[in-house]
């Protein structure tokens, strides 16, 4: 749960990267290995690649800054730019989180949560561009996009299924806090929601629970699923969520599993596993790892996770949160490996196929 404390927390980071920056040429690097973090700050890190470059963003908290690089291992040398800048006011104007952007059907499409400045207000929206570069030509603002209920709602990303578009994002089963749990719902295009949401995920273990608040302002206690995103890999859809408050230490990655064959609006098509996936490691100086997502390697060979952490305890989900990458493997039943977190001192062999 992304309450206001985080927000505040958030913007101090933004400054990093509120603006355009006026890069040239990302310059070739020949070194063998990086190491993490990828920037100096930045939560929810999302990548998508596309015609040899990847294009990454994050949460700014006050626009949507996408980065454009041939290397996501050398992001910290990659061009940057501000595509939009929220309105003045208005339901979309305030507090901007976990941007994501998707190329579907031959555009491209940004979507993000927003509210005027209120967190019981956030919704999600979508923004669409017709350029071959989403950092160029204009985004044209889609609206709003939601199921019939118009509950609470952040962390939307878009998947594809046998030819059949879903959504998938963290919301409220009603209109108070307390809870956030994983909804899905077909799509008619990539800015209509199609038909009733189905609650794929409730909080339910005990480390999907961690989250006292000591706010005078907010509730004393939230339960959390967020940041939702599906690994499609042999017939088999890893959802892969995050758990318990990102202000927590105890901030992890847990998955549900459904046969891709399988009708994914049925509850029963999901099963959750019981531990997480992915967790804090005190021994690498690892906190609150989480709101990942995936990239393949350049040269397709490799997977790759991307997410955000913590170095100290308690430090909370704002400004201290940066990007870091990491490959992963597949056990012998199909279920991804994502392994320890690693500490950032540690050599990370690049990507294969960077250049």
């Amino acid at each position: 749960m992304k309450n206001v404390l985080y927000a505040s927390l958030l913007l101090g980071a933004s400054v990093l990267f509120a603006g355009p920056v006026q890069a040239q040429q990302q310059p070739a690097s020949t070194a063998a290995t990086f190491t993490n973090p990828l920037l100096p700050a930045g939560a929810d890190p999302w990548s998508v690649y596309y015609n040899g470059y990847y294009y990454y963003t994050h949460t700014t908290g006050r626009n949507i800054t996408l980065w454009k690089t041939r290397s996501l291992s050398q992001l910290r040398t990659a061009p940057s730019k501000v595509v939009w800048t929220p309105p003045s006011t208005g339901p979309n104007s305030r507090e901007i989180w976990a941007p994501e952007l998707h190329r579907i059907q031959g555009k491209w499409y940004l979507y993000y949560a927003a509210d005027a400045g209120r967190n019981p207000d956030h919704r999600l929206f979508v923004l669409e561009n017709s350029s071959a570069d989403p950092l160029e030509g204009t985004w044209v603002d889609k609206g709003q996009i939601t199921d019939a209920t118009n509950k609470w709602a952040i962390d939307g990303s878009v998947f594809e299924n046998n030819g059949q578009l879903y959504f998938v994002w963290s919301g409220w089963e009603g209109d108070a806090n307390g809870r956030q749990d994983i909804y899905l719902a077909r799509m008619q295009n990539p800015w209509t929601i199609a038909g009733p949401r189905l609650k794929v995920s409730t909080p339910v273990y005990s480390w999907e629970r961690n989250g006292d608040l000591n706010n005078p302002n907010d509730v004393p206690h939230v339960d959390v699923n967020e940041g939702p995103e599906v690994l499609s890999h042999n017939g088999k859809l890893y959802l892969i969520y995050s758990a318990s408050g990102c202000w927590t230490d105890t901030y992890a990655l847990g998955m549900l599993t459904a046969s891709a064959s399988a009708d994914l609006l049925q509850p029963g098509s999901w099963a959750k596993s019981p531990t997480p996936v992915f967790q804090q490691n005190a021994a690498n100086k690892v906190y609150a790892p989480g709101h990942n997502s995936f990239f393949k390697s350049p040269d397709g060979t490799q997977d790759w996770i991307l997410y955000h952490a913590n170095d100290e305890p308690g430090q909370g989900c704002g400004r201290f949160r940066t990007p870091r990458a990491q490959p992963f493997t597949w056990n012998p039943d199909g279920t991804p490996n994502f392994g320890n977190p690693l500490p950032i001192t540690q050599p990370i062999a690049r990507p294969s196929g960077e250049k």
